[in-house]
């Protein structure tokens, strides 16, 4: 069959639903077609492959050697093809704006502005990924992007956002000499960071140390020790009183985040308003 043109796709549409459902009138009724077509489909299809598919179990179909491996590639394709409609139809949604940006910088300094965000764009309907697989801009999956280095991408508006730094914090209410040091484990084995922690945190016990800055964050807020957190991770909880800046103790610069959209005019109006507002919020 190698050298065969591809079937009808509506013969392997058929062949998928009689194939998933067991039956060809179950498939029949899925289609909104007869039986006797969704029959002469597959036979069509038996006849170009030159195997058969189908056999007879009781009532229904189940399917040969043949029809299993034809089954493989059939099924993973209509699932491409469903998946791509799916992002057709989204893409199409006026009010949806897809925005990546780093787990921290959503937790502490973009979720607080959601809402600043919302009141000024009623109709934005916002999707908010942490996944930084995704960042590329591509007017699909990716409107805008919020990343720790220039993406340096074709076609694409970036500009400098926020600048971030490693702090140390402590929640309020711990008077006196700090019991000790909260951490990320990337931190203290960090070429950078490691041998900043070592010379100004020394003296501080290690109370715990995390894998997800974001725990991190969560075990500051508790009292549990002084921890080191970026200031774009804390920026809620130091606006807000729930943990202060230990100014006695250095911090840190982790640098620039920037943010990026297509250049031009991107395919939606709402994109552009919604990039202008977050830099904005940057400045304010």
């Amino acid at each position: 069959m190698s050298n065969a043109r591809l079937p009808s796709f509506r013969f392997l549409i058929g062949f998928e639903a009689a194939a998933r459902l067991g039956s060809y009138s179950r498939a029949a009724e899925e289609l909104c077609i007869s039986q006797s077509a969704v029959s002469h489909q597959i036979a069509q299809l038996e006849e170009q492959v030159g195997q058969p598919l189908f056999r007879r179990k009781g009532r229904g179909v189940e399917l040969t050697v043949s029809g299993r491996l034809l089954l493989d590639s059939v099924g993973k394709s209509l699932d491409q093809i469903r998946s791509g409609l799916s992002r057709i139809e989204t893409y199409m949604d006026d009010s949806l704006v897809t925005l990546v940006c780093p787990a921290p910088v959503v937790k502490g300094w973009l979720q607080p502005r959601v809402d600043r965000l919302l009141q000024e764009h009623p109709a934005l309907c916002p999707i908010i990924s942490i996944d930084e697989t995704a960042r590329y801009i591509d007017e699909m999956d990716v409107d805008i992007a919020i990343t720790r280095e220039p993406l340096k991408q074709r076609g694409v508006l970036e500009v400098p956002l926020l600048d971030d730094e490693l702090v140390a914090v402590v929640r309020p209410d711990s008077d006196g000499q700090p019991a000790g040091m909260l951490c990320l484990e990337t931190d203290l084995t960090s070429d950078r960071i490691g041998p900043f922690i070592r010379e100004h945190f020394g003296n501080l016990r290690r109370l715990a140390i995390y894998d997800d800055p974001r725990l991190l964050l969560d075990a500051a807020l508790r009292g549990h020790g002084v921890a080191l957190l970026s200031r774009l991770l804390a920026d809620e909880a130091l606006r807000s009183g729930q943990l202060r800046h230990l100014a006695a103790y250095p911090s840190l610069p982790l640098g620039t985040l920037w943010i990026s959209r297509t250049e031009g005019e991107p395919r939606l109006p709402l994109v552009r308003q919604v990039f202008d507002s977050l830099l904005a919020y940057s400045k304010g």
